[in-house]
């Protein structure tokens, strides 16, 4: 009886879509891990797929809601992710120019999307407690700094598509406290200057090439062009039904690269179809309005914040990178949430499930 207790305090409507979006992953790295004759990473991401679901059984234990009211244990949490994002500037490996992992024996360490979790969480409390004050520019202006420090952390690593992920969830979470038009256009502005200067002293040639590429895709076939490309023939050539995970000639070949990460999406569009890609989507937009349905219905402006901006960070990072693999959007490097190979980010988001499931 205690046993199915236990299993009714469970979010299962947040948790179920969750876990759904995994199984797609799994599939499609288990298909590139049968190619390799390997099954490494198969392997990895089923343990840190286990781990996950350990992490949101064993948070199912404590009564987050003192998150509400501490905030001294939110900013600690804040502060180690800027300890963790500073210390890759010198303990950090370096991998196609981006040092952005801890290298901890055969597994890696990325800090950045628990640094995107915690960020939501100081913003959460911060701007529950200034509900009232969010048309003066001042509490704008103070928030920033706290999105400002992680944002130029993860942006000189380099990695230009996560630091700008922390931007869309700022956004959400301002724009849900109630930010008026007038400061809304002033960030617009701002956010175009910033822009604009990273595009002029920050970003590396190959990230400047990824741009260019997007708006021209033809402008270099076998080389810079050639991801988007590889990505727009796999998902073309899986048709309705898809060509299944043994004969998807993209991956099997080797033909689409990281075809486990960043692009994993036209793998599974290739393996599945159209008709597969739609279920995924379908569980996207549904764990999204899940998520949506806790801030709408929660009783303290803190859960309802929290929700907004893990919300808008699965959103907006799903966004990207389907938009990528189709050619929408310049590539940038984000990985599909709960769906991508990387242990960090699917232990990361799971965490932040987690603690929604015990805030709602």
């Amino acid at each position: 009886m205690n046993f199915l207790k236990f299993l009714k305090n469970f979010n299962w409507p947040l948790i179920l879509p969750a876990f759904a979006l995994t199984l797609f992953g799994l599939l499609s790295i288990y298909s590139f891990s049968s190619a390799q004759g390997n099954f490494f990473y198969f392997k990895k991401q089923l343990i840190f797929f286990a781990f996950s679901v350990f992490l949101v059984i064993l948070l199912n234990f404590f009564d987050l809601k003192f998150l509400k009211h501490n905030s001294y244990f939110i900013f600690a949490l804040y502060f180690l992710s800027l300890i963790a994002l500073l210390g890759l500037y010198f303990f950090g490996v370096e991998i196609k120019g981006d040092k952005g992992w801890y290298k901890l024996g055969i597994f890696s360490f990325d800090p950045v999307p628990f640094a995107a979790i915690f960020l939501i969480a100081i913003l959460s409390k911060y701007f529950a407690v200034r509900h009232i004050e969010i048309k003066r520019f001042q509490s704008i202006f103070f928030s920033l700094l706290y999105l400002a420090i992680p944002f130029f952390l993860i942006l000189f690593q380099p990695d230009f598509g996560s630091a700008f992920i922390l931007i869309f969830v700022w956004l959400g979470i301002v724009i849900f406290s109630g930010l008026g038009i007038r400061h809304f256009l002033i960030l617009g502005l701002v956010a175009l200057i910033i822009f604009v200067a990273a595009w002029q002293f920050w970003l590396k040639n190959y990230q400047k090439e990824r741009v260019i590429s997007f708006l021209n895709p033809k402008i270099d076939f076998q080389g810079i062009s050639w991801n988007i490309n590889q990505s727009k023939i796999a998902i073309g050539s899986g048709g309705f039904w898809g060509k299944g995970i043994s004969n998807n000639s993209q991956i099997q070949y080797g033909f689409l690269p990281s075809s486990q990460t960043d692009f994993i999406f036209a793998s599974i569009a290739e393996a599945t179809g159209f008709f597969g890609i739609l279920i995924l989507i379908f569980f996207i937009i549904f764990l999204f309005s899940q998520i949506m349905k806790v801030a709408l219905l929660a009783e303290d402006n803190f859960t309802r914040l929290f929700a907004i901006g893990f919300a808008f960070l699965l959103i907006s990072q799903s966004f990207i990178n389907i938009g990528m693999t189709l050619g929408l959007l310049p590539v940038v490097g984000i990985p599909l949430p709960f769906v991508s190979y990387g242990g960090s980010y699917i232990l990361a988001f799971y965490l932040g499930l987690g603690m929604l499931g015990r805030l709602g």
